[in-house]
Formats: structure tokens, C-alpha cells, sequence
């Protein structure tokens, strides 16, 4: 099960396709769907999250705690909504593209796959475009 929250007044356009985008992702990469929660807030909401939890005092666009069990995928992916617009502004690319990369980083955060050295953050980059192309994949 996947579930789509906010703790703002975004609302995810068309639910459907992004859910079948994200089981995609998810067979992808040979797990299972086990129960997600995108939550999408604002700026404060995650750094209080990000402090609280993480001792991390910073702004971040994503945070994602995992629940999983083995290869079936759980966990809770909090994006804020006001780092996706100005990484999209910042990186110059649409909003929705940036959305997508933040999903599909949570979902590989889950699936293993770290970003803390040059050559994980590098791998991480790849995958996100990998994962991002299969939006459009008619299945």
C-alpha cells in the first residue's frame, strides 16, 4: 500500500500514475511493496523532524525511515515541498522532474543505496535517473 499525505496545501497530481511509478521502482530493483508513506510538508515541518530524530540542525528536501523487512519495502518518506521548488529553480529543471528524483531517492534510500561518499552520491545520481525515466514506461 502506498499513501499520499500533507502536512501542507500540496496535493500530488494524478496519485494513480505515481503509484504505478513507484511500484515500478520498487520491482525494479527486485523488492516488494510493504506499506509507504509519502508525507509532504514544508520547511519547517522537516527541519523539526530533521532535528528531532536525525540531530541534524539543517534544511533538507527528504527524509525517509525505514520499516522495511527484508525485500518488502516500508517505510515513511517525508519531502518538503518548499526545498523541491528551489532545488528546481537552483538545478533549473521542472518541479515535477525534481519531485520525482526526491521520490525515487527515498524508495532507493529503502531499497540499500547511500549518498554519503563521492561514489555512492554518484550511483544514487544514476538510479534516480533511471527511475525517473520509467514515469513515462507504458507498462
Amino acid at each position: 500500500m502506498i499513501n499520499f499525505y500533507s502536512e501542507n496545501d500540496f496535493e500530488l497530481e494524478d496519485e494513480n500514475s505515481f503509484y504505478k511509478w513507484i511500484l515500478k521502482i520498487i520491482a525494479s530493483e527486485g523488492k516488494h511493496l510493504g506499506e509507504l508513506n509519502y508525507i509532504f510538508c514544508d520547511d519547517h515541518y522537516l527541519y523539526k523532524i530533521n532535528l528531532k530524530f536525525l540531530e541534524h540542525d539543517t534544511y533538507t528536501d527528504i527524509i525517509s525511515f525505514d520499516n522495511s523487512d527484508g525485500d518488502e519495502l516500508s517505510g515513511d518518506i517525508f519531502i518538503s515541498i518548499d526545498r523541491v521548488k528551489e532545488n528546481a529553480m537552483d538545478y533549473n529543471v521542472d518541479f515535477s522532474d525534481e519531485l520525482k528524483r526526491v521520490m525515487s531517492h527515498g524508495i532507493l534510500h529503502l531499497c540499500g543505496y547511500g549518498d554519503k561518499t563521492e561514489s555512492e552520491a554518484k550511483e544514487m545520481r544514476q538510479k534516480e535517473e533511471e527511475k525517473i525515466a520509467l514515469f513515462h514506461v507504458e507498462q
